[in-house]
């Protein structure tokens, strides 16, 4: 019992603050709590309820790629992939974010993003990764910080 105890009780304050990361768009394998600001490039992680990523809502980890006061823009394009079908360009401060895709690995359409604004708003940050297929903001917007939790990586 004096070996266990303590094992199990460093367990139950670790291991929840611990995150497996199972996307080939983020660059890491395990992931823990760190508290603090939010910078650009941190590791994200919130919980995300969208038709399109299941029944449930699933934790995800994205990258903050553009902050509160930063600029926002987009430019919607023909789509290369699909004649017929738009595409929109993100950029944050001219630096390019992401490009959405008019459907997504099941066929269906994917509807993107269209900002209202040019500034990211206080209290929102744009989230995605560099991988194509990544299902981010590009299609949801920015998320609330006080939904995020800054993330570092272990592995």
């Amino acid at each position: 019992m004096a070996i266990i105890l303590p094992i199990a009780g460093i367990a139950a304050i670790v291991l929840p603050r611990l995150t497996l990361v199972m996307s080939p768009s983020i660059n890491a394998v395990l992931l823990h709590e760190a508290p603090g600001t939010i910078h650009r490039g941190d590791l994200v992680t919130f919980v995300l309820s969208h038709p399109l990523a299941g029944p449930a809502p699933v934790r995800v980890t994205k990258y903050a790629l553009c902050l509160p006061g930063e600029h926002i823009d987009w430019l919607e394009k023909p789509a290369m992939t699909r004649r017929g079908a738009w595409e929109a360009w993100y950029y944050c401060e001219d630096r390019l974010l992401g490009i959405s895709k008019p459907k997504g690995h099941d066929g269906r359409p994917l509807a993107f993003w269209r900002p209202a604004y040019r500034i990211i708003p206080p209290g929102f940050v744009y989230v995605g990764s560099t991988h194509p297929s990544g299902f981010d903001s590009r299609y949801y917007g920015p998320v609330a910080t006080t939904r995020l939790t800054r993330m570092e990586k272990i592995l």
